[in-house]
């Protein structure tokens, strides 16, 4: 499944979208599976973050500035050039700059490794680039939207979406990997002395760790499929209302599209700034082009309703992001040769 995942999912975004136009009714069911199934996703997506490297990606100080600097100073700035075609409408306003902000923190991990690029340098980035984005991303709606805007929003809905499907899956994946870490002897935990109690404590601990191994392995072998689950009942529990949407929906597939052809020589240029080699420009490239979609449309699903047409927005920038996945998987490394002078 790994080897065909990009089929699959086409696959799946084509399943999803037969069934919701085959049964509009199905749509409400749909929609109310999105959290469950994603919140799923998010905790599998987590658990290949590796919190503990955290050290190690800070201490790959030029690809970490260049990603850093391509995510939070580059992207900004043509987030907000392209959301001026749309600035008329709040909606179209608010989604194409929820999205174009965020890094993408999963799949980018798969598509850059399918295009020979450092898929290790960049998932050891990803827990930085999803703490940095948690933070800048409302600074940045504040100064893009305008406080008049963001003070309209009720955060409520926002606050649960936040906390129930990023922040609890995000702890929970970082407190499987700490068990999972959990190894040795509990009888080598101290002498007889140390008690009974402390020796079966410790037994515990240890057989949790074998748990959290296997939840570890059990999630990563269900990765494609729950990426699978998710775009069906994303697409099918929507693509009703991109349908009746079309007509708007259309004035932003231009801006993903040039989105992804302007973030390709600002990522070359980026990694070349940083003097980084072949493989790690090629996952500079893809950080910064891979958008977050997933992740912040359970933040778009709790907008209120005069903003409801974000999350159309986001499921778009969806659709057009994996056809683009799919060209840069087959031409970026033309454009990124091996023989390039490009050096760490």
């Amino acid at each position: 499944m790994e080897r065909h995942q990009i089929g699959l999912y086409l696959a799946a975004i084509v399943a999803g979208g037969a069934a919701g136009f085959l049964a509009p009714g199905s749509g409400a069911v749909l929609e109310r599976a999105i959290n469950p199934v994603l919140g799923l996703l998010l905790y599998a997506t987590f658990l290949g973050i590796p919190f503990a490297s955290l050290g190690r990606a800070a201490r790959d100080v030029r690809f970490l500035a260049a990603v850093l600097v391509l995510n939070f100073a580059v992207v900004p700035l043509v987030a907000f050039g392209l959301s001026r075609f749309v600035a008329g409408d709040q909606a179209l306003l608010v989604g194409v700059l929820l999205v174009l902000l965020t890094p993408c923190i999963d799949y980018v991990i798969v598509f850059t490794g399918l295009a020979g690029g450092a898929s290790d340098r960049l998932l050891a980035a990803a827990p930085v680039l999803m703490l940095v984005q948690m933070v800048l991303l409302p600074v940045y709606l504040l100064i893009f939207v305008g406080p008049g805007l963001v003070s309209a929003i009720d955060s409520s809905p926002f606050v649960q979406a936040l906390v129930w499907l990023i922040i609890v899956p995000l702890a929970l994946a970082a407190l499987t990997q700490w068990l999972a870490r959990r190894e040795g002897d509990p009888a080598a935990v101290g002498p007889p002395a140390v008690g009974r109690l402390f020796r079966t404590a410790a037994a515990r601990l240890l057989h949790a760790g074998v748990a959290g191994r296997r939840v570890m392995a059990a999630m990563q072998a269900l990765m494609v499929p729950l990426m699978m689950a998710t775009l069906a009942v994303v697409v099918g529990s929507q693509i009703v209302g991109v349908r009746q949407e079309l007509g708007s929906l259309l004035a932003v597939v231009p801006l993903y599209a040039a989105f992804l052809l302007v973030m390709v020589p600002l990522g070359l240029l980026a990694a070349r700034a940083a003097r980084l080699d072949v493989p790690a420009t090629r996952a500079v490239v893809f950080s910064g082009a891979t958008r977050n979609s997933l992740v912040v449309l359970p933040l778009a699903l709790a907008l209120p309703e005069p903003l409801a047409l974000a999350s159309l927005v986001v499921v778009t920038q969806t659709l057009v992001e994996l056809v683009g996945m799919v060209a840069y998987v087959r031409f970026l490394p033309l454009l990124a040769p091996a023989d390039s002078r490009l050096r760490r």
